[in-house]
């Protein structure tokens, strides 16, 4: 019944998300080249307010857990397990005061309204997964980034998204190339539990009333640990706070 119900509601929700991301580009365009990064990032921010709002109109609901968590002031690798496209929608939004930067396949960089041309433009880095030699100097490039103007990056070190919320092995070469080149950086692991749920039918429609939650665990320096204590430690931490 649940499914049956859903499909009225996801075709709205669908074609209000679509003109957002429509409306939203040619938004970011004049932010990023008439005003700047401030102004871009901005765009960014309320783009993926209202993605959220439609969240709430297939009755999921959002919550974060766990900000004060974060380190101010120095450079953050954020690192969470990765359930669905609410992932990235959420993180931008609750953790805009960070400035989070994706590490993101390269796909996503072109044909997508206001989604491509944030990942290009915006900080985040794109890597094609089939040729790691191009992978290293692009997270190399933003591990530097970060580095020099205190802010944030994302990583899930899973690659794809797990469609049942169980997790996926965790890569190492990423997160490793994050930490050697953001020495100052300190290491944030977030759980995210239910954002797989709202593709539970598939693509279409989006299943509803889904509590989706960013449980945000404590931070490690990079500093203070050697790299297989940070991995075994972040890997652990967010599985343990993931709710099957």
């Amino acid at each position: 019944m649940q499914k049956i119900i859903s499909y009225p509601i996801s075709f709205i929700a669908i074609l209000v998300f679509l003109l957002t991301l429509v409306i939203f580009h040619p938004i970011q365009w004049i932010c990023f080249n008439v005003f700047g990064y401030q102004a871009h990032k901005k765009s960014v921010d309320y783009l993926n307010f209202f993605l959220l709002r439609i969240g709430h109109v297939l009755f999921n609901n959002f919550k974060i857990e766990g900000r004060e968590n974060i380190p101010t002031g120095v450079p953050i690798i954020f690192v969470a397990n990765h359930q669905g496209m609410y992932d990235v929608i959420g993180m931008i939004w609750f953790l805009r005061k960070f400035h989070p930067k994706f590490v993101s396949k390269v796909e996503l960089g072109k044909g997508i309204p206001s989604v491509s041309f944030n990942l290009s433009h915006g900080g985040s880095v794109l890597i094609d997964r089939k040729d790691p030699k191009q992978a290293i100097p692009a997270i190399k490039g933003l591990s530097e980034y970060i580095e020099k103007h205190n802010r944030s990056a994302v990583i899930f070190p899973e690659g794809t998204r797990s469609k049942t919320g169980k997790p996926k092995e965790f890569a190492q070469s990423g997160l490793k190339i994050l930490c050697k080149y953001a020495p100052s950086a300190y290491v944030v692991p977030i759980s995210i539990n239910n954002s797989w749920k709202f593709f539970r039918f598939g693509a279409f429609p989006y299943d509803l009333g889904n509590h989706i939650t960013f449980t945000i665990h404590e931070a490690m320096s990079v500093k203070e640990y050697d790299f297989a204590q940070i991995m075994e430690k972040t890997e652990n931490t967010i599985v343990q706070g993931i709710k099957l």
